[in-house]
């Protein structure tokens, strides 16, 4: 369940892919059980969201569901799995707060924002040396609190933040555009998705804003921030992710089978989130091999999951948080997505 059609599908069609890779892989072995995958566009309307899941429930007689894919949906349809008792796993996912409900239905195979948001700021205070950076946000409830933990750990280290806010259904981002010019600032983040990253870059370098670096989450990192800017603007832009894309120049054999399979079959190269895709759907398959094919039966067994994926080894915590927690950081080099390494790690390119 998730954006499949709407202004960011960039982000979501690529887990959806992975999980039909990984349940098509399984079909294919002629397994006693074998598994159908619905598909539920949402378009990222949490509204529309919560009428799927229902009709998911009651009409289609889901047992599981993978997803939601964004925050605000998530928040929205996971009491209403948790009120049917439907276990979901979300491959992208990320507002903190998602997991201090007590939902015992509900989990993640990537790391939360909590994590992701100090992760990216160290390595803006850290590798990229800024000492003055203007943090930006949609408002929204991915936006807004991964820029909030990128703003705090900023402070912590010491570094001078200014804020403010835009409205990513506008296309005019002067008011903040401006505001960025007069502050000249070494770096600039933006809490938000790559439909609005792109146009706010591009207005950034044609105000004249080139020197400072221009940084956003996971919701940004899509060819479509390429689009957004143009190639010449996005040209060294660095998105952090809690998420392992599958880029060429990788060398681990399972991720490089996983890449050469998806390319296969979607005559694409595997980006943002398609391995954690991958990964929430064999959470249910391990469930399904092991005999359990009930709702309250595959969410039991969740709980004793622990395999060695395609983005990282995958076990859960009590609340549905995995308990792997690496970041990783990347650039725009080239117009292509490459990847730098661990946020903890990584140096500039």
């Amino acid at each position: 369940m998730g954006d499949l059609t709407g202004s960011n599908a960039g982000i979501v069609i690529p887990p959806r892919n992975g999980a039909k890779l990984a349940i098509d892989q399984y079909n294919a072995t002629n397994p006693k059980v074998k598994i159908e995958m619905v598909e539920y566009d949402s378009q990222a309307d949490a509204t529309k969201a919560v009428g799927l899941a229902q009709q998911a429930i009651k009409t289609d007689k889901i047992v599981a569901l993978i997803g939601p894919a964004f925050s605000g949906e998530s928040a929205q349809v996971a009491p209403v799995l948790e009120e049917a008792k439907i276990p979901s796993v979300s491959a992208s996912a990320t507002n903190a707060a998602l997991a201090q409900n007590g939902w015992k239905y509900w989990h993640r195979v990537l790391p939360n924002d909590a994590v992701q948001g100090p992760g990216i700021a160290d390595f803006i205070a850290g590798a990229a040396a800024a000492k003055n950076v203007f943090v930006i946000d949609d408002k929204s409830e991915y936006g807004k609190p991964l820029a909030d933990a990128v703003r705090a750990q900023l402070k912590a280290k010491g570094v001078t933040v200014t804020d403010d806010s835009l409205d990513p259904a506008e296309s005019d981002f002067s008011s903040v555009v401006n505001k960025v010019a007069a502050g000249k600032p070494d770096a600039i983040f933006f809490g938000g998705y790559y439909a609005a990253a792109g146009p706010l870059l591009k207005q950034l370098r044609d105000k004249g804003v080139k020197d400072a670096k221009f940084f956003s989450g996971d919701g940004s990192l899509d060819k479509g921030l390429v689009e957004g800017a143009g190639a010449a603007n996005a040209e060294g832009a660095l998105v952090g992710c809690p998420c392992y894309v599958a880029t060429p120049d990788v060398t681990d054999e399972k991720v490089k089978k996983f890449a050469t399979d998806y390319k296969a079959a979607y005559s694409a190269d595997p980006a943002i989130y398609a391995t954690e895709g991958f990964d929430a759907a064999t959470v249910f398959i391990e469930a399904i091999k092991a005999g359990k094919v009930t709702a309250e039966d595959i969410n039991t067994f969740i709980s004793t999951v622990d395999f060695a994926g395609v983005s990282k080894q995958v076990k859960f915590e009590a609340n549905g948080e995995v308990v792997a927690k690496d970041i990783y950081m990347y650039q725009i080099k080239g117009g292509n997505i490459t990847l730098l390494g661990k946020a903890s790690e990584a140096k500039l390119g």
